[in-house]
């Protein structure tokens, strides 16, 4: 059995001393290693805010930021296991999030158990700001995100941070927590996926994720819904078909706003511990559009051999009776698992990324 004083981190544990060792990665110490923080020297070569700290040398904020070229990918983080990272908090472009795309490799994996677009990772949708206030993630003005999802990689763990965007990203800055520990053997991977698609009005089941291939729990939904329709769009029922589940699922809902803790519609904003709508956009122009998050930290959804979350776009028609809707929805879906995963759908190109 291993140490669970990081995995079951909280308020209670604070006092209990265990052998894991903190340690952080940063610009200011790209490799987390113990006793090399704060070592880069002014050289506006390769260090391109050095200039501030010219004149007080080596110690003194030298490279607290990293440029990233468009079309080049930056490794956040490659560091060698065990370890459980605990917090990760990244500062980029909000308006042009899912042009950066972020990607996690456990224990060399050749493809990825995590990748999305930097915002809807951290819960901002339609690359529009919003603060989200949350026990798993948390965003801060103007453009602060923070993760708190505890991820546990038993031999080795590496991020990285893709622009896509055909500017280069001006800023980039990030520190990733992380305990090295061990890893109890049932502890699972972290895994995160985006989508995107048009519902039709034939077909108004939208498919959050399908394919996952193990045993996990289902933790977390994101959803950026843009309505092309008048009126409420809030009555589609979310659906979990697991562990062999084919026409009918196990779970299933009674609607869009009950899943994300709302009723009679999402009157105002809101964020929660564990639920939230951060956004309700209705510009000059163009569709309203909504930020949602639920994150089922205290009801996971359990499942032993497969998985499938589909929910459905729904509204009113004039009438009184339900109307299937022609929406555009995008979505993350966060869960455990133990490894391997089955492949993920490619990523969408950029153009089929990028909100209305």
């Amino acid at each position: 059995m291993g140490d669970m004083g990081v995995l079951g981190a909280g308020l209670g544990s604070l006092p209990l001393l265990n052998r894991a060792r903190t340690r952080s990665i940063s610009p200011e110490n790209p490799t987390g290693a113990k006793g090399r923080g704060g070592m880069a020297v002014p050289d506006p070569v390769t260090l391109p805010f050095s200039g501030a700290a010219a004149d007080l040398g080596q110690k003194w904020k030298v490279s607290p930021f990293w440029k990233v070229k468009s079309g080049e990918t930056h490794t956040l983080a490659d560091v060698d296991g065990p370890g459980v990272i605990q917090h990760i908090w990244l500062v980029a472009d909000p308006g042009r999030g899912r042009s950066h795309v972020l990607r996690f490799y456990w224990d060399h994996e050749e493809t990825p158990s995590i990748e999305v677009p930097v915002a809807d990772f951290f819960a901002v949708g339609h690359n529009k700001f919003a603060p989200v206030n949350s026990l798993a993630v948390i965003v801060n003005h103007a453009s602060a995100f923070n993760c708190y999802w505890p991820m546990p990689f038993r031999r080795h763990a590496r991020i990285t941070l893709t622009n896509e965007d055909k500017e280069d990203l001006g800023l980039l800055t990030y520190q990733i927590t992380y305990a090295e520990t061990e890893v109890p053997d049932e502890a699972a991977y972290f895994h995160a996926q985006w989508r995107r698609a048009m519902t039709e009005r034939s077909n108004p089941d939208y498919t959050i994720v399908d394919g996952i291939e193990g045993h996990g729990k289902y933790v977390g939904t994101f959803l950026a819904w843009t309505q092309l329709s008048d009126g409420w769009f809030g009555e589609g029922e979310i659906k979990f078909f697991m562990d062999g589940d084919a026409e009918f699922p196990t779970i299933c809902g009674t609607g869009t706003e009950d899943y994300f803790c709302g009723s009679y519609g999402f009157p105002q904003l809101y964020s929660t511990a564990y639920v939230g709508n951060t956004l309700k956009w209705a510009g000059d122009s163009g569709p309203t559009k909504w930020s949602l998050y639920r994150w089922h930290i205290m009801d996971p959804i359990c499942f032993s051999r497969d998985l499938r979350v589909t929910i459905q776009a729904l509204g009113w028609w004039p009438n009184g009776t339900y109307q299937p809707l022609a929406d555009d929805a995008a979505s993350v879906a966060y869960w455990y698992q133990s490894e391997p995963h089955a492949p993920f759908p490619a990523l969408p190109p950029l153009p089929q990324r990028w909100p209305r």
